[in-house]
């Protein structure tokens, strides 16, 4: 029997409205979350038109569609992500058929190249793919195993049923971030810089997997229920922390040369949802540090790509510049569901072009009173350029919980996530 998926009755809703409008193809992306018994799907957002042709529109854009996939998996905090995609078109389901695994295979590929953390034994491998025929709307669902390229289709249930966003449980928390990167000679270009960062990244993800959490102040054994008592109806809402203690088996403090260092330092929130009425510890556990990971892995990235403009426009000269990479904006999925999603602001936007995107990505009508920009407030300079130089230069004691390394001729950047929004120095010594 194949796998079963439970949809929210406003997806259905959603792509009849797509079906009325437009002329076929429509592609979009489901979105939700897996379990091993089932899936649920919470939403669904078609993808954004691309400024050409009208005989291009005809034809499936597979990077496309997958750069729109990669940039709404961006805007999912923990417990949803891209479960698959749909098309709409008058074509026979069996003729879109290999239209569809392409596409979820070109999709999920783009997705995981950015994920640091390493794939759970009950991690669940099955994409789906929905073809909707807009004149009798008749679905056709089908999965394939992602993680198997000679994959074929398997026949899956498809139900809609209404509320499926209502019983959520909610795990939210706030984390201090320490990480410096060292960074090479030749490190000229934020792409060499992208590389170390990443690299880096992955062993403090190795870190967070590893560390303790802790719900409501109390290490749950991992199956049982963090319940605490809430009345039935009530949102559920947990606080959790995490208890990171630095790697013990390190190698030895070590002489370079180096370029520079990148300095990730401060706080960040975090949170995580759960479908069910019985959620379990190791699953909150495991989501919460997987939106952990995630969100700081994003901010840099999306960081860099704003420095490689501003390094473009601003070549040579030993200089010092102050750098905010953006801070955590969330948006309800529904006025009345627990669920949201989220979207990165820089210090120089407004909340106004926070809904245009919601809009563009995630097709959701949010008013500006509609987001939550409280949880990760945009940071204050209160250092001078001078002083900030003048920081750089001063030496820091050597941590016996990390490596350390000594340099010349270093240029540094520290990126200060407070906890509100994130602050950045460069500087050139």
């Amino acid at each position: 029997m194949g796998r079963s998926y439970i949809v929210e009755d406003a997806v259905e809703g959603y792509l009849s409205k797509i079906c009325s409008q437009v002329a076929d193809p429509v592609t979009g992306l489901l979105i939700g979350q897996s379990s091993v018994q089932r899936d649920f799907v919470v939403m669904a957002t078609r993808t954004p038109q691309k400024d050409e042709s009208a005989d291009a529109e005809k034809s499936v854009d597979k990077e496309w569609v997958s750069e729109h996939a990669r940039q709404v998996s961006r805007m999912l905090p923990g417990g949803l992500s891209v479960l698959g995609v749909f098309i709409i078109s008058e074509s026979d389901a069996k003729d879109t058929l290999t239209t569809l695994r392409q596409l979820v295979f070109s999709v999920e590929d783009l997705i995981s190249s950015e994920q640091l953390w390493m794939p759970a034994e009950d991690d669940v491998t099955d994409c789906v793919t929905l073809h909707v025929n807009p004149k009798t709307r008749k679905t056709v669902c089908r999965t394939f195993d992602v993680k198997d390229p000679k994959s074929v289709a398997k026949p899956a249930d498809w139900k809609y049923q209404s509320g499926v966003c209502s019983s959520w449980a909610t795990v939210s928390c706030w984390l201090s971030i320490d990480l410096v990167v060292p960074l090479t000679d030749n490190t000229t270009c934020t792409r060499n810089m992208d590389d170390y960062l990443k690299e880096e990244l992955k062993v403090w993800a190795q870190q967070v997997e590893r560390g303790v959490c802790l719900i409501d102040g109390k290490k749950l054994p991992e199956e049982s229920e963090i319940k605490t008592g809430q009345a039935k109806n009530v949102r559920q809402t947990y606080t959790a922390q995490l208890l990171i203690t630095p790697n013990k088996l390190m190698v030895p403090d070590v002489v370079q040369g180096c370029g520079g260092c990148v300095s990730i330092r401060g706080a960040i929130h975090s949170r995580a949802f759960l479908h069910s009425n019985k959620p379990k510890a190791k699953l909150a556990e495991k989501l919460l540090k997987r939106d952990i990971v995630s969100t700081v892995a994003t901010r840099v990235q999306m960081l860099l790509e704003d420095l490689q403009t501003h390094n473009e426009e601003n070549k040579g000269g030993r200089q010092t510049e102050q750098f905010f990479p953006p801070h955590r904006v969330f948006c309800p999925v529904k006025p009345t569901s627990p669920l949201s999603v989220c979207d990165y602001q820089f210090r120089d936007e407004g909340l106004s072009e926070m809904t245009d995107r919601f809009k563009e990505m995630l097709d959701i009508d949010a008013a500006e009173e509609d987001l939550d920009a409280t949880q990760e407030m945009i940071a204050e300079v209160i250092e001078s350029e001078a002083s900030a130089e003048a920081s750089t230069e001063t030496a820091e004691p050597l941590d016996p919980e990390r490596n350390n390394y000594i340099g010349v001729a270093m240029a540094t950047v520290v990126v200060l996530l407070a906890s509100a929004a994130s602050m950045l120095y460069l500087s050139d010594v």
